[in-house]
């Protein structure tokens, strides 16, 4: 009879673990909707020999959606509303892309995803500048100590001058930003991108519609000839650079892990100019996993016993099977499919036999990982958002923190006859963060769905029913602020019509108001404190 994978051979692979973490780079991709982040993603994949052909700029004519974009309303609208991990493999280097939600009624799936990763890749408009939505994702990553590294998208349109664009982000953003790379022509035609760095012009072979990479030229900065008519523009581009090598100290690492210098690279996803550097670039000023920070104050070695914790949870990835993946990210020691390990939280022993690496909708049997993988735990009944799963019992890490929700309905269900099939979506969908389920305190009361945003909702109706089978309506609850109550305040609450106590599946407290005017009357006759508008959870420390 096969036996379990024991711990013993977890920690024998401790080590190799350790030496695999040190060619792995986990990041996520941050910015505002728009900015083309969807778009670069596939086209990082489609230079890393990923993907054949990139699935953005075809899906209108081929009806092909993204490889990132994979559930039925992100199709549908065109916008990116899951997590998704993509994982790929460049020159020894080996790449973990968290892809984030784009859209802002997401941000909290998109704080998750940040909580998972070693650095963060900032997208910019070269056309808008910095915009609200990266500016919010900045300010998480800041505070997580994540280092940023910049790419000026777009930089084949017409748009703001690039040594304008450095103006705004140290003005906005607090960090120095350093080019490694710098635009010929900036007037709507892109001509080439100059690495600084390496001294070098890269000229990329337009394709049909950019879906494949046309040839590259790679001539030295000096013997380069700008293209018939397009002389001027490149002697402005030396000027520029003759003016940032006087300026600008060069691009460094360590300056970019201190958190103040981000390196900065231009281009265009569309038509790949620009992505071969960046590729080049993002094991140079991104970290590998670096020891993580337990709650008893202690960093878990790298080179540790296994450990690992969950950041998201989807259910039905893959909708022929109605399973539920976990998944989470390796913090230390080696995976080994079909390893046991305990679940911190609840102390129940769990045995990991289905371990899957996830591509988009598609799925691979993997069976080790080490320290910044992401891996897919199929099944694991009970697994929570945040939980740590761990060969030894102590070893656990903050609680991914939690957000007010700032929207709220009533959902019905349309078919009494499913009523069981029902609570069973409503629960997948909370324990996934898709949703928020609020009991209310008061038994009778009518449950509350709340969210980021409005279109978690249009999200959630639209999977109750592709999905479980449950058509539902929705319908708006009269509330429109909540704030974390504190347990001992909760007998001093009144009972009135507009104010509402109610409890989430995690057993926290919060109370719904009908106005801002009811928030401000409650809370002046509550003692200091009891009403909290901060993440609960834990705060953002870095890593140790």
């Amino acid at each position: 009879m096969p036996t379990t994978p024991s711990l013993e051979r977890a920690h024998d692979t401790a080590a190799r673990g350790a030496a695999e973490a040190a060619r792995r780079r986990t990041f996520a991709i941050i910015s505002h909707p728009d900015a083309g982040k969807t778009t670069l993603t596939e086209k990082i994949l489609l230079h890393a020999g990923a993907l054949r052909e990139a699935g953005s700029v075809t899906a209108r004519r081929r009806a092909r959606s993204t490889v990132s974009d994979w559930m039925e309303i992100e199709r549908r609208r065109g916008i990116s509303i899951s997590s998704t991990v993509l994982r790929l493999e460049s020159e020894g280097w080996l790449f973990n892309l968290v892809d984030a939600p784009g859209h802002a009624d997401f941000s909290e799936d998109t704080y998750r995803a940040l909580w998972a990763v070693d650095a963060a890749l900032m997208v910019v408009d070269g056309t808008r500048g910095l915009e609200r939505q990266t500016l919010k994702l900045f300010e998480v990553c800041r505070r997580r100590g994540l280092p940023i590294v910049t790419f000026i998208n777009k930089c084949d349109r017409p748009g703001i001058e690039p040594l304008a664009l450095l103006d705004e982000i140290e003005a906005r953003i607090g960090l120095r930003p350093i080019p490694v790379t710098w635009p010929v022509g900036t007037d709507g035609q892109l001509d080439a991108v100059v690495d600084r760095l390496r001294g070098t012009v890269l000229e990329v072979d337009a394709t049909a519609h950019g879906a494949t990479i046309g040839e590259e030229t790679v001539t030295a900065t000096s013997a380069w000839q700008a293209p018939p008519g397009r002389e001027r523009a490149w002697d402005a581009t030396r000027e520029e650079m003759e003016l940032l090598s006087a300026s600008l100290p060069d691009p460094d690492a360590a300056a970019t892990l201190e958190g103040t210098q981000t390196p900065v690279f231009f281009g265009s996803a569309l038509t790949n100019h620009g992505l071969r550097s960046l590729l080049h670039g993002l094991p140079e000023f991104m970290p590998p996993p670096r020891p993580a920070l337990r709650t008893d104050g202690l960093a878990q070695p790298v080179a540790g016993p296994f450990s690992a914790q969950v950041f998201k949870i989807q259910a039905n990835l893959d909708p022929r099977h109605r399973d539920r993946i976990a998944f989470m990210r390796v913090e230390s020691g080696s995976f080994v499919r079909g390893m046991s390990v305990i679940d911190t939280r609840s102390g129940r022993r769990i045995t990991l036999k289905h371990a899957h690496e996830i591509f988009g909708q598609d799925r691979e049997t993997i069976a080790e990982a080490s320290p910044g993988d992401i891996v897919g735990i199929v099944n694991a009944s009970g697994v929570l958002i945040g939980d740590t799963l761990a060969a030894e019992p102590d070893v656990r890490f903050p609680p991914i923190p939690a957000f007010l929700p700032e929207q709220f309905a009533y959902v019905h269900n349309r078919d009494a006859q499913r009523y069981k099939r029902f609570g069973v979506a409503l629960q997948q969908l909370d324990e996934e963060g898709v949703i928020r389920v609020l009991e209310p305190v008061i038994v009778g009361s009518q449950r509350v769905i709340a969210a980021v945003g409005s279109l978690q909702f249009e999200v959630m109706s639209d999977r109750m029913a592709g999905e479980f089978g449950c058509p539902v309506t929705v319908t708006a609850a009269p509330y429109d602020v909540a704030r974390w109550l504190d347990p001992a305040a909760l007998a001093l609450l009144p009972e009135r019509r507009g104010v509402l106590a109610t409890r989430d599946a995690a057993g926290q407290l919060l109370a719904l108001f009908g106005s801002r005017y009811a928030l401000e009357t409650v809370e002046k006759d509550l003692p200091a404190g009891a009403l909290a508008t901060e993440p609960r959870g834990t705060d953002f420390s870095a890593p140790a």
